[in-house]
């Protein structure tokens, strides 16, 4: 995808979402399903540096193929806008998949096991819920990473090879930093 048609998506809070956004960069992220212990670990590191990546001028705007109401209550404390996207439909557009290497790829092992730990220590703590044992839409999915500028063209992208491939903050500023030098 070189352009990013423009629409508004409809947070699970409610509110509206433009992408693009008219104003800054997005960096819309496809994560997999309600309570992914990968997922949540991924979303801890956003939420740490969330101030740091506001400042470089970039909006996190989070997809899972989940419905609202499973999301609901395990985004409620994230600061950025979560939507779901329980039928794919921008999963198809972007061309995120589902597919058994996301959990048979040996990279993803100790990031699935580190985020299996993580994820028990804050349940039992009372932080987090459990996922579903049978998560909408399965646990095979891939995530991905697209920054969107405000004209709508996807400057960089990124599609799992496994369950924990995504940018980190850092990768993420630094494609932010490389489409800027490129302009």
């Amino acid at each position: 995808m070189d352009v990013v048609t423009p629409r508004h998506l409809t947070s699970v809070t409610g509110a509206q979402v433009a992408l693009p956004d008219p104003d800054r960069l997005v960096h819309l992220q496809f994560r997999r399903f309600a309570g992914c212990p990968v997922c949540n670990l991924h979303l801890r590191s956003i939420v740490r540096r969330h101030a740091e990546i506001e400042a470089a001028g970039v909006r996190e705007v989070v997809l899972f193929h989940s419905p609202a109401d499973e999301l609901r209550e395990h985004v409620a404390d994230l600061p950025f806008a979560v939507v779901a996207d329980p039928d794919r439909r921008l999963y198809r557009e972007f061309g995120v998949e589902s597919a058994r290497r996301s959990l048979l790829d040996p990279r993803a092992w100790l990031p699935i096991l580190r985020a299996v730990v993580t994820g028990t220590w804050h349940v039992l703590r009372g932080r987090e819920r459990l996922p579903s044992r049978t998560p909408h839409g399965g646990r095979l999915g891939l995530p991905a990473d697209f920054l969107i500028a405000p004209d709508g063209r996807v400057l960089a992208a990124k599609h799992g090879e496994h369950a924990s491939d995504q940018w980190s903050v850092d990768e993420l500023l630094a494609q932010v930093s490389g489409s800027r030098s490129a302009r």
